[in-house]
């Protein structure tokens, strides 16, 4: 990866999407820092480290780059957006409206971008209000400003620039993708996580030096960090190739066809969406309840990712999403209607419904087991809080890295790396050409 980007700087073209992505990345992260109007300079949203949780407050936390904690202008970050985007993502497959823009081609793409904006914004005031609201009794706004200003209209307007953070995010994330390399949004995520993952670190570094006993953990998690790394790079590049040979077709004067071609099935095609899913549905009650009853503790602790019900739940969740996704991702009945338009078949098995049943049987196996896997490293976490009981230094540690963060990290990385290699491949080939 090193050696594309090294390659990728001595063209012109690409060096230049790559200091746009630098400059607008450099952009958000100044954003984060820069403090909201009408927040108490004292206030921090409370760590979730001392209490061995990691819930809604801090999953945002986590993906802002510590934007939250900070209470800046950007603290809501890309968390609505993602949100929205999932949500109309799946509404696409149960309306048919919907459905039926996302065929039609750039027009309805546009349309459907449109409405993942309108989404956004509704979940960003939705989000603002519940930060304002749920955190009203722990003074959370500035009591200078609210001396001379009614409590309400201070709150109305940290909720205006909150949700015009999240927009400007958004934008930012757009231009990315637009003029820069790589997804911007994914992009805007993937430097949170290593701001956030990069703090964490460093404090637990000089927390060393008071007590040695934080360099064994430290040491550890390195170690474990590695081979999380290494099976999560595994995972994203294994695959299973089903050979699929073309018949010769003979049209005038020429033969067309008779070559042999592979299809990869990856094992983990859902990528870290099903996580995505499984913690927005446990921890968005969570949200619910700490805005409107913020005295009742039960779901924090029958469903706190230290508890057994919550790593059950979760590992149950991230299988029937990664199917569900999988479905909707995959379609093997196509891709045999496809196989006999094209005068393709795969050895051994007939056209049409046995080549359809093939694929979603082999679909059906790597879904499950990735799957699997899946489930397996989301809850490193939790089952690493069971074994460690309740010493905060090793909860601060394994927060640092959190595995849903980790399997963002590589994806985007891993994606970077072929995006840069694919445009440097185009460029390679206009100057063979030419």
């Amino acid at each position: 990866m090193f050696r594309t980007i090294i390659d990728a700087f001595k063209v012109k073209e690409i060096r230049n999407k790559i200091l746009i992505t630098l400059l607008l990345l450099f952009i958000y992260r100044v954003g984060c820092w820069i403090p909201c109007i009408g927040f108490d300079a004292g206030f921090v949203l409370g760590d979730s480290s001392e209490s061995g949780t990691f819930g809604f407050f801090e999953l945002m936390n986590m993906v802002s780059g510590g934007a939250l904690a900070n209470c800046s202008v950007l603290a809501l970050g890309v968390s609505p957006y993602i949100t929205a985007s999932i949500v109309i993502q799946l509404l696409t497959f149960a309306i048919p409206a919907l459905e039926r823009l996302a065929k039609s081609g750039e027009d309805g793409k546009r349309k459907l971008s449109l409405y993942t904006r309108i989404a956004a914004l509704i979940l960003a005031i939705a989000q603002a209000i519940g930060i304002v609201v749920g955190y009203a009794d722990q003074n959370i706004m500035d009591p200078d400003l609210t001396a001379a200003i009614p409590e309400w209209l201070v709150g109305c307007g940290m909720v205006i620039v909150m949700v015009a953070g999240s927009m400007f995010t958004v934008w930012i994330g757009e231009r990315i993708t637009d003029l820069g390399i790589g997804n911007g949004t994914s992009l805007l995520i993937f430097v949170g996580i290593l701001s956030s993952a990069g703090t964490s670190v460093a404090a637990i570094i000089s927390e060393c030096f008071n007590d040695p006993t934080y360099i064994w953990y430290l040491v550890l998690f390195i170690a474990a960090l590695i081979l999380i790394f290494a099976f999560i790079v595994f995972m994203d590049n294994s695959e299973e190739r089903i050979r699929v040979q073309y018949a010769k077709q003979i049209k005038g004067n020429k033969m067309y066809g008779g070559q042999s071609q592979h299809i990869p099935i990856k094992l983990n095609a859902t990528g870290v969406m099903p996580i995505i899913f499984a913690s927005a549905l446990l921890t968005f009650p969570q949200l619910i309840i700490s805005i409107f009853w913020p005295d009742v503790t039960w779901y924090s602790d029958w469903l706190g990712t230290n508890s057994w019900l919550y790593i059950v739940l979760t590992a149950l969740l991230i299988l029937v999403f990664a199917f569900f996704y999988s479905k909707i991702s995959f379609d093997p009945d196509d891709i045999s209607k496809r196989f006999q338009q094209q005068g393709g078949f795969i050895p051994g098995i007939r056209p049409g419904k046995p080549t359809a049943d093939y694929l979603r049987k082999i679909s059906n196996r790597l879904t499950f087991f990735g799957a699997l896997m899946l489930a397996f490293i989301a809850l490193i976490p939790s089952l690493a809080f069971k074994a460690i009981g309740d010493y905060a230094g090793a909860a601060v540690l394994i927060n640092a890295f959190s595995t849903t963060g980790l399997m963002i990290v590589v994806s985007v990385a891993l994606e970077l790396e072929k995006q840069l290699s694919a445009q440097m491949f185009v460029r390679n080939h206009k100057g063979f050409l030419s």
